[in-house]
């Protein structure tokens, strides 16, 4: 029972580490916090929590396994999401050339219905092969030859719970009134630093080898 628990330990701390540090989708999750509010970011993360379960479910399942031997898939999969980051670079880089009263001017516009907000999120997770490749080493690191079902079951819903804690804490965080007011004072800085960001992580993704 202590070999278990320790395992399901190592698990869950790689998960937190791996979905926790900087990436596309909390660096998305943190600049809609910021620029349209707790109620859209968290929308947004619930796409993103969805697609990592779909992954974790495909994980367990042994399906991703068998997607990622397909060098095909996964080449698809990195066209798309790097198209789909380079497209959010896009995105940022003209709200940062945008001056400030204008955007004032476009505040009136209506906003993104949940259901966008919702695909964007799961877009983002389902396009982005690291998050394949990062369930199927979880899977192998949890689960030994002669794992039960129900050792499958507690990391994907540990895991599931550590991924709504962790994109949820994100919207939550950074739709503060601080986090609000540094974001309109900062605005065209931090929406440059967005463009880079995706632009970099879009660039190296369509011009990785593996």
């Amino acid at each position: 029972m202590s070999a278990d628990f320790h395992q399901l330990l190592i698990v869950f701390t790689a998960y937190v580490i791996a979905a926790g540090s900087p990436g596309p989708s909390n660096m998305r999750i943190m600049g809609v916090a910021m620029n349209q509010g707790r109620r859209a970011a968290l929308v947004l993360a619930a796409g993103v929590v969805s697609g990592s379960i779909f992954w974790g479910i495909m994980a367990a399942t042994g399906v991703s396994a068998v997607l990622s031997r397909y060098a095909q898939a996964l080449i698809v999969l990195k066209i798309l999401g790097g198209l789909y980051l380079l497209y959010l670079a896009l995105k940022a880089g003209r709200a940062a050339l945008t001056p400030d009263h204008r955007i004032s001017q476009q505040t009136g516009n209506q906003p993104a219905s949940v259901a966008t907000l919702y695909k964007r999120g799961l877009l983002m997770h389902l396009t982005n092969p690291k998050a394949i490749l990062a369930w199927i080493a979880l899977m192998t690191l949890g689960l030994g030859s002669e794992a039960s079902p129900r050792t499958v079951v507690t990391i994907l819903a540990g895991c599931a719970v550590l991924s709504v804690t962790i994109f949820c804490g994100y919207a939550l965080v950074f739709s503060t009134a601080p986090m609000v007011g540094m974001y309109r004072r900062a605005r065209r800085w931090i929406e440059g630093t967005l463009t880079l960001f995706f632009g970099f992580a879009g660039l190296k993704l369509l011009l990785s080898r593996t």
